[in-house]
């Protein structure tokens, strides 16, 4: 900041928001040691600030006593990066399916800040009224009646122009009942022949699993091997019977799925199978 004028006036800074007097002539009347002033080529007076922090942001004037006064105003614009403040931004939050959710981040940085959410893994946000987007601008968004495939990470991101970029990760969990579907009821095996039931379940928290044969828990041995595969909240269970005997036959064969919030079971039943009626197909 720069104001030429002869040395036969005063020449004073003064901050016009608060008109708090900085500097008269050489001298620095402010507390705030990171103002200096400087007299250059007898002409100019420079107020210098250093370490510049957005308290400075404003407007600054520069005056001369002369009769009538004379004075020049000058706007010092602060930039500043995002910065997303731990309140009132939402931390990770645990749900029950069919509760309304809603998803707050703050930031502040000069100039404002603009919000964007994503999800982590591409998935589209649900906004009321069944709309579906790939990103949303806006600090606060709402999901209705929210089910498990709004479950994961999402994203919220601060940017205004001045690096870096910033983001906060912010996990949701949803909590429902196990679910199970079976896709065949009914299955035909042949003694001596070799089979597998499926059958797949979905719950969280994660739930227990296992197989039960006439209302008996089936512990694996050589000829049951019941083996489980995990994919986030959705478990496929498999149980195979090796050389299926006559009495595996006609039997409920039942998967069952539980957790906290309940639990659930699905039944096979195994009917035989003629070994010519095998060999035809």
């Amino acid at each position: 900041m720069r104001q030429a004028t002869s040395v036969l006036y005063k020449i004073a800074w003064l901050r016009v928001d608060t008109q708090t007097i900085l500097t008269i002539q050489n001298h620095v009347i402010t507390k705030n040691h990171r103002m200096v002033i400087t007299h250059a080529e007898k002409r100019a007076w420079i107020l210098k600030i250093r370490d510049v922090k957005e308290s400075d942001m404003g407007w600054y004037m520069c005056q001369i006593n002369t009769d009538p006064m004379k004075s020049q105003v000058g706007y010092l614009d602060v930039v500043v990066p995002p910065d997303i403040l731990d309140y009132p931004t939402s931390t990770d939050m645990v749900v029950k399916e069919g509760s309304n959710v809603t998803l707050k981040c703050a930031a502040t940085g000069s100039p404002t800040p603009v919000i964007t959410w994503r999800r982590e893994g591409g998935e589209p946000i649900s906004l009321p009224g069944g709309v579906e987007v790939t990103s949303y601008n806006g600090s606060t968004f709402t999901i209705p009646r929210v089910d498990r495939l709004h479950m994961g990470a999402y994203l919220c991101i601060a940017s205004n122009g001045i690096p870096p970029t910033i983001s906060k990760r912010v996990m949701l969990i949803v909590h429902f009942p196990p679910m199970i579907w079976i896709q065949n009821q009914l299955v035909g095996a042949a003694i001596g022949q070799s089979i597998t039931l499926d059958c797949q379940s979905e719950a969280f928290p994660k739930s227990i699993n296992y197989w039960m044969k006439n209302d008996s828990i089936i512990i694996p041995s050589d000829r049951f091997i019941p083996e489980t595969f995990e994919n986030a909240y959705k478990v496929l269970m498999k149980l195979t019977i090796l050389s299926v005997d006559i009495a595996d036959l006609g039997l409920l064969y039942k998967c069952v799925a539980k957790n906290s919030l309940g639990d659930t079971d699905g039944a096979i039943k195994l009917y035989p199978l003629l070994l010519s009626t095998l060999d035809i197909g």
